[in-house]
C-alpha cells in the first residue's frame, strides 16, 4: 500500500479515498488516525478481492441503486455494502486478520 496526500485529488469533504494499491488523504496528518487508515486498508482487501475494476463496477451500481432506494446522496453511499462493513470494523484493528473473503456480502 503506497499513501499519497493531495488537496487536489479529494473534494474538500472526503477525507480519504482508496484506490488500488494507494490510500489517498487530503491531509498528511490523517496517516496517524488508525481508525481511518484501516477503514481504507478494509477497502484495500475489498478491491484485491473483486480484482479491483469490478469492486468499482459493484460499488457504482449499489450506490444508484441506494440512491434510489434512500433518495439521499449521503444516504445511498453509507449504505453501500463495502461502506457498511468498512464502518462497522473500521475501530477494530483486527478485523483484517480474521475476515473472510467477500465479507462484504454480510452488509448488503
Amino acid at each position: 500500500m503506497w499513501t499519497i496526500v493531495s488537496k487536489i485529488i479529494l473534494r474538500k469533504n472526503v477525507v480519504a479515498m482508496t484506490i488500488f494499491p494507494f490510500i489517498i488523504l487530503r491531509e498528511k496528518k490523517t496517516k496517524e488516525n488508525l481508525r481511518t487508515m484501516n477503514h481504507e486498508t478494509i477497502h484495500l482487501v475489498q478491491q484485491v478481492e473483486l480484482l479491483w475494476i469490478l469492486f468499482f463496477i459493484w460499488y457504482l451500481i449499489e450506490y444508484c441503486i441506494r440512491l434510489i432506494q434512500y433518495k439521499n446522496g449521503h444516504q445511498a453511499y453509507i449504505n453501500i455494502s463495502f461502506e457498511r462493513e468498512a464502518y462497522a470494523n473500521d475501530d477494530n484493528l483486527d478485523y483484517l486478520k480474521k475476515r473472510k473473503f467477500y465479507s462484504f456480502l454480510n452488509y448488503l
